[in-house]
């Protein structure tokens, strides 16, 4: 998570988003770099809301607006998946060696998934709040050229983003049996991403 108090903006850290690179090129502009623990580095919004929120709006009232990424969902899916690959993995129960994707996919929407399958929605990190707390923008992880230009224009800051963080180069396939059902149990995810203007 960045804080850009000055300019009330908190840039929300989905996982698998690339969000680890911003870190790297805009902590330095940041106010506030949350890293560790993982739970508050990735805080989904509902965190936010309980935790970080409440402190900003202490602090002389201030209305922070929030940003963040949403990758289309099998992309997210499969990158999670090549992460769960790397090779200090191997034996954790958390770790997809030897798991097809179909098997990961079908993992995942179980409704008790297995440890290497249990990654986590999108769409719940990005729930909007009972009190109304939501993403106020919201943009693709495909389309990382509108969220680059909107940070540029916001923050008044020139940035080049490192590669950092990056999955196994897999080639993964999806059977189309195991992509609806995918699809049916997960509606959320792929309604919220085709939302994204």
């Amino acid at each position: 998570m960045l804080v850009f108090f000055q300019e009330r903006l908190v840039f929300l850290a989905v996982p698998k988003t690339g969000t680890t690179a911003y870190q790297t090129a805009l902590s330095e502009r940041a106010d506030m770099v949350v890293r560790n623990p993982p739970e508050l580095k990735h805080a989904p919004l509902y965190r936010y809301n309980r935790f970080f929120r409440p402190m900003f709006d202490r602090v002389g009232g201030a209305q922070m607006e929030t940003v963040a990424v949403m990758r289309e969902p099998i992309s997210w899916l499969g990158s999670w998946y090549r992460y769960r690959q790397r090779p200090f993995l191997l034996g954790s129960p958390n770790a997809t060696h030897g798991v097809t994707f179909d098997e990961f996919v079908l993992g995942h929407v179980k409704g008790n998934p297995p440890e290497f399958a249990n990654v986590g929605s999108q769409a719940k990190f990005l729930e909007p709040r009972p009190n109304g707390t939501a993403v106020t923008h919201l943009f693709r992880y495909e389309e990382l050229g509108k969220l680059n230009r909107f940070l540029m224009d916001r923050l008044k800051v020139d940035f080049v983003l490192p590669h950092e963080n990056v999955s196994l180069a897999i080639e993964l396939e999806l059977s189309s049996d195991v992509e609806r059902k995918l699809r049916k149990k997960r509606a959320a995810e792929f309604d919220l991403y085709e939302s994204i203007q």
